[in-house]
């Protein structure tokens, strides 16, 4: 079992950065893919950047390719989220999530909130 706890969330005007952290307790970290999500209001849950338990393969959602960046230090239990030229629409609360299987997120953080201003 993984629990998860972000950081580093704000406000920050258009075209500013921000990068997130995510702290995970538990042994077993380096076996878990890690991923982030976000959520905006009134909108569903939608997974931004993923990254493998190795780190070796990461992915990410078409509207964020080229702007944010995920890494992982296996070493410290944790995991980040670079987060560059942001936008607007980037404004959502931010979730990071492990999975244990690779098929689905099995655990969750609380959620940091990402507020961008225009």
């Amino acid at each position: 079992q993984v629990q998860l706890v972000e950081s580093g969330g704000g406000l920050v005007q258009a075209g500013g950065s921000l990068r997130l952290s995510c702290a995970a307790s538990g042994r077993t970290f380096s076996s878990y893919d890690m991923a982030w999500f976000r959520q905006a209001p009134g909108k569903g849950r939608q997974i931004v950047a993923a990254i493998s338990f190795s780190g070796g393969n990461t992915n990410y959602w078409d509207s964020v390719k080229g702007r944010f960046t995920i890494s992982r230090d296996n070493a410290k239990n944790m995991v980040y989220l670079q987060m560059n030229s942001l936008k607007p629409e980037d404004t959502a609360v931010y979730y990071c999530a492990a999975s244990s299987s690779g098929d689905y997120y099995d655990y969750w953080g609380q959620g940091t909130q990402v507020t961008v201003s225009s």
